[in-house]
C-alpha cells in the first residue's frame, strides 16, 4: 500500500515491511490499555502482548489514533503517549474513527475501530481480550456492541476469550449467528465466559491447532465477506472461581440497580465493581488472558502467512 505524507493513515515502517514481505501481523487494540486496566499493569499488558506476538514469529501492530493520524503499529513512546491521563483519549469504534481524524483527536480503538483499521491496512488477525457483545435487557435498551455488525461486515480474525461474562452470551452468540459471523472454537467446544473457562454455551465448530485454525479462516473467506470469531478460553489454571464469579456478577448489577446508572455507564461501572469484589483478582484473569490471545494470535497469522 502506498500512502502519501498527508495521508491520515500512517503505518509503522516494521509492519509496512512486514506487509510487503508477506509476514504474519497481528493487530493489538488500545481501548484495554488506555480505559480497561489500571496502571502501571496497562503499559506492562501492552508490551507483553506485543512480545507474545513476535514470539510466534509475527509482528504486533499496535492501533490507535494519534493527532488525528490513524496510526497501525504504534511505538512504545506512542502507546505511552496514549495511555498518559493527562492528555485523555477518546474511545473510538469503527463509526468515531473518521471524526476522530477530522478532528486531529488522539483516541484508543475498540476491537470494532481496531478491525476497522487493520482491514484497511491489509491486515487479516487481531487479538483482544473479549468481544463485545449483546447487553442484557437489550431487548428494552437495544444496547449491543458494534463489534458484532463491525465483524459482520470485515473479514479479519479475532482471538477472544468470548464475551464478558457481564453480557448476554447466549443473545450474543444468536446474534453472530444471525450476522453470519462463524464462532470456532480453539480446542473447546464450551464457548468461554472470560473470566471463567466455559460459559455453559456450546459451540458447533472446534480446531485444535494454528494451522487448521487458518485453514479454516482461508476456507471462509473463499465464500463469505465476514470476519471469524476464535473462542479461545482462559486456562483451567487462570480462570477465576466460578462460584466467586456468580457472587460478583450478583453484586456488580446489583449496585448498578442501586445507583440508577444506564446508558454507556453500565459497563464501566460493572467492571468496577466485578473487580472491587474480587479484590482485583478479575483484573489478573484479564490480563493473563489477553496475553494469551495474543500468542495464538501471532501463531495463526504466521500459519496464514505460510500459507499464502
Amino acid at each position: 500500500m502506498v500512502i502519501s505524507s498527508n495521508s491520515p493513515l500512517r503505518i509503522s515502517d516494521e509492519v509496512q515491511t512486514a506487509l510487503d514481505e508477506g509476514q504474519g501481523i497481528v493487530a493489538l487494540e488500545t481501548t484495554i490499555v488506555v480505559h480497561g486496566l489500571p496502571r502501571p499493569m496497562n503499559l506492562e499488558v501492552a508490551a507483553a502482548c506485543e512480545q507474545a506476538v513476535r514470539r510466534q514469529g509475527s509482528v504486533p501492530a499496535t492501533i490507535g489514533v494519534l493527532d488525528g493520524k490513524a496510526v497501525v503499529g504504534l511505538s512504545v513512546a506512542e502507546v505511552e503517549r496514549l495511555a498518559d491521563p493527562e492528555r485523555p483519549a477518546v474511545k473510538l469504534s469503527a463509526r468515531d474513527v473518521g471524526l476522530a481524524v477530522a478532528q486531529s483527536r488522539d483516541g484508543a480503538t475498540t476491537v470494532a475501530g481496531t478491525i476497522a483499521l487493520a482491514h484497511v491496512a491489509g491486515i487479516s488477525v487481531m487479538a483482544t481480550g473479549g468481544l463485545g457483545g449483546v447487553h442484557r435487557e437489550a431487548s428494552v435498551t437495544f444496547d449491543e456492541s458494534a463489534d458484532l455488525t463491525c465483524l459482520a461486515r470485515t473479514p479479519v480474525l479475532v482471538v477472544a476469550s468470548g464475551v464478558k461474562s457481564i453480557l448476554d452470551i447466549p443473545a450474543t452468540l444468536e446474534r453472530l449467528d444471525t450476522l453470519g459471523v462463524p464462532v470456532l472454537g480453539y480446542r473447546t467446544l464450551a464457548f468461554p465466559g472470560f473470566y471463567v473457562h466455559d460459559s455453559g454455551e456450546p459451540m458447533q465448530w472446534r480446531s485444535d491447532d494454528a494451522v487448521a485454525v487458518a485453514k479454516g479462516f482461508l476456507a471462509h473467506r473463499l465464500f463469505s465477506s465476514t470476519g471469524m470469531l476464535l473462542a479461545n478460553p482462559v486456562g483451567l489454571d487462570k480462570q477465576l472461581d466460578p462460584e466467586l464469579h456468580e457472587r460478583a456478577l450478583a453484586h456488580a448489577f446489583s449496585v448498578v440497580e442501586k445507583n440508577g446508572i444506564t446508558g454507556r455507564d453500565v459497563t464501566p461501572a460493572l467492571l468496577s465493581a466485578f473487580s472491587e469484589f474480587t479484590s482485583g483478582a478479575s483484573v489478573i484473569v484479564n490480563r493473563d488472558l489477553v496475553v494469551a490471545n495474543a500468542s495464538l494470535a501471532g501463531e495463526i497469522a504466521n500459519a496464514l502467512a505460510a500459507s499464502a
